[in-house]
């Protein structure tokens, strides 16, 4: 890594306040530019996000915002609505009040006198979300966008359904995540000391957990729709560079985004990275200039100079080399390769034939397989990635390949096509796609879910009549791998994946004929064109932050098994960045942890817990100014209903400020 003290143009930074159509609210941006810039405007690049400029995000915001302002832009960070030091109330994720604040932003930016009118937008996860969406309701000054770890289908391939299926590894987690976080103060440092406790005190009345809306539309409806801009990708003008990592849950975007918007306003770039910016370096790399590779973007669709990214292939894409089974890995093995089309001329699907018996076999999965699924979103600590899956496939169904002969590349979205009968008539069904080499080993390449209920459509459930064969076909999440000589590839299907999908009511089974099922591989004939080159990281100095290490942390993830009651379970520290200090003296402390229980026989024992505790305090033990959330939301459920309930405390300077608490049953309309 690279740290450039240096830049051509002066750099400084102001906080400024944001006005919002409604006339009454106010958003805090901090913006970096060139000082110089009101006599020599610059473009404006937007970050705009929920998780708080002033703490939560402010070692990642000094690493990219203030080399872009060296480079020629005003780069400007803006917490949304009712988050962070922004006025107004939180709302739902990517509700409409956001992206019309964030439009105004947008207007708001191109008309400073320091700008030359045109915006980009640049984010990774909600903030690539709502690049993605705001540049689909096409405000004029917005002309380019780069949107990391995102998706364009927020029902299908977000935190909230998977094939039709509840998510029960973050659907509950995140939607306790996002309680606590819309639960934290403003800084009175920004907002002043007699505005930030009654702007607190807003914000607490108003809340709402998620969770209850997410669990109120079970199908694709309206609801999921609005944001979702797969479903007019027409709508999109800007100039979009989609970019993902291979363990991330979301680089299933970047495939379709650069399959159906236009080749001359799009481009590709899916590494073999996580949830993370590809230039910070965090497992698994490797990383490459992110930051310089995005100033070619901004330069070419911003500045109007051609830098030649718009003579890169449509999609540069990561080749994985076979690796042994890890929970982390701080580089893949592999290489670049490029595709001028997509989907690519170079890519065939391969079908293999699952066997040859016409005799269904028999599929009943204990309920805790999937406790080796790993984390729904790898964020490159210790234990991100699936270990050895020979466990996994201990307690699924497996259909092994003869060892290969020759090398096997694959790129894209493999298929699992399944004549099956469900012996209830909800089901689901899982298939994973391995690498098993001669010494055993499992290496996971793929997934995929499939809800059976909503085998006809996302938008409708449709129960499976018992003692009838259908096909059903499961897509697995995209890859690029190469399968060595000598190795099987292996799917493994199961119908229970805990805790990544949230088990129906009724203890089923499914029967799956071999010889009329198969696995369809995209297989990548082996050509190359010209090398795929990245300059190397580099980056702002780093923020002076301080960083507690305890000297014997708890376990990121552990399982235990009760072997009386049956039992199992998994506790989860999500180590978002624990506990630190800040250089203007503000002590951020936070604590959370995910609990997952299921009993190997019974899908209503499953439950899932989300617990955070979070800290802000200036002076000595918090003299000077000191707020406390303690948040808890539970899921469970009977056969009939999804039963939730979310509590939580604030405290101000050790008083209490507000307590509130919500129990809610839905029915299970889908899930």
């Amino acid at each position: 890594m690279r740290y450039r003290e240096q830049f051509e143009r002066q750099v400084i930074r102001e906080d400024v306040w944001i006005p919002t159509r409604d006339g009454r609210t106010r958003l805090h941006a901090r913006v970096w530019r060139p000082a110089d810039a009101e006599s020599d405007p610059v473009p404006a690049l937007l970050e705009y996000l929920p998780y708080r400029k002033s703490d939560w995000t402010a070692p990642r915001d000094a690493q990219r915002h203030p080399w872009y302002a060296g480079h020629g832009y005003a780069s400007v960070r803006v917490d949304i609505r009712g988050h962070g030091d922004s006025e107004g109330t939180p709302g739902d994720e990517y509700d409409a009040q956001e992206l019309a604040d964030g439009v105004d932003v947008v207007h708001w930016l191109a008309a400073q006198r320091w700008c030359t009118g045109k915006v980009g937008m640049f984010g990774i996860s909600w903030g690539g979300f709502n690049a993605l969406q705001i540049a689909a309701l096409a405000p004029e000054p917005l002309k380019a966008i780069v949107t990391v770890c995102s998706t364009d289908d927020r029902y299908d391939n977000d935190v909230h359904y998977t094939g039709g299926a509840v998510l029960g590894i973050d659907m509950p987690a995140w939607a306790g995540t996002m309680l606590a976080f819309a639960s934290r103060p403003p800084d009175p440092a920004t907002v002043g000391a007699d505005r930030w406790l009654p702007m607190w005190r807003e914000r607490l009345d108003a809340l709402e957990p998620f969770l209850h809306t997410w669990l109120d539309h079970q199908q694709r409806d309206a609801y999921w729709r609005h944001g979702s801009v797969c479903e007019d990708y027409g709508a999109l003008r800007a100039a979009v560079l989609a970019v993902g990592g291979w363990h991330d849950p979301y680089r299933d975007a970047v495939l379709r985004l650069v399959e159906h918007l236009p080749a001359d306003r799009v481009r590709g770039l899916i590494g073999p990275w996580s949830h993370q910016y590809p230039d910070r370096g965090l497992p698994p790399g490797p990383a490459i200039g992110f930051l310089q590779e995005t100033l070619r973007w901004w330069d070419q669709h911003l500045k109007g100079t051609d830098t030649g990214v718009m003579a890169e292939p449509l999609l540069r894409a990561w080749i994985n080399d076979p690796v042994p089974p890890a929970t982390s890995y701080d580089e893949m093995p592999g290489r670049w390769v490029g595709e001028t089309d997509w989907p690519s001329p170079h890519v065939t699907f391969e079908e293999r034939a699952l066997g040859a018996s016409a005799s269904p076999v028999l599929v009943r999965s204990p309920q805790h397989t999937g406790i080796d699924a790993g984390r729904f979103f790898p964020f490159g600590n210790a234990s991100d990635l699936p270990p050895d899956q020979r466990e996994e496939d201990g307690r699924s169904v497996c259909f092994d390949s003869e060892p290969l002969a020759e090398r096997v590349e694959i790129l894209g979205r493999p298929r699992v096509r399944l004549r099956l009968d469900s012996a209830t008539p909800r089901a689901h069904v899982i298939a994973r796609l391995c690498d098993v080499a001669p010494d055993g080993s499992s290496t996971l390449v793929s997934r995929g879910v499939l809800n059976l209920l909503s085998r006809r459509g996302r938008e409708r459930a449709v129960e499976w009549t018992p003692g009838t064969y259908e096909d059903v076909e499961v897509e697995l999440n995209g890859i690029g791998y190469a399968f060595p000589p000598g190795h099987r590839v292996r799917v493994a299907v199961s119908d229970a994946y805990w805790p990544w999908v949230w088990p129906h009511g009724q203890r089923g089974e499914l029967r799956v004929v071999p010889a009329e099922s198969a696995v369809l591989l995209p297989v990548r004939e082996a050509v190359d064109g010209p090398p795929i080159r990245f300059e190397e990281p580099e980056q702002a100095p780093p923020l002076a932050v301080t960083y507690d290490r305890p000297a014997a942390p708890a376990p990121e993830r552990l399982v235990t098994h009760d072997v009386a009651k049956g039992e199992w379970t998994l506790e989860v520290d999500p180590n978002y960045g624990g506990s630190r200090t800040y250089p203007d003296g503000l002590r951020y402390e936070e604590s959370a942890r995910e609990t997952y229980r299921i009993r190997s026989d019974d899908p209503l024992s499953a439950r899932a817990v989300s617990e955070w505790h979070i800290r802000l305090r200036r002076g000595e033990d918090g003299a000077d100014w000191a707020a406390e959330i303690m948040v808890r939301t539970e899921l469970r459920a009977t056969a009939a209903d999804f039963v939730m309930d979310s509590r939580v405390e604030a405290r101000a300077n050790g008083e209490t400020v507000a307590k509130r608490a919500w129990h809610r049953t839905t029915p299970r309309t889908s899930g």
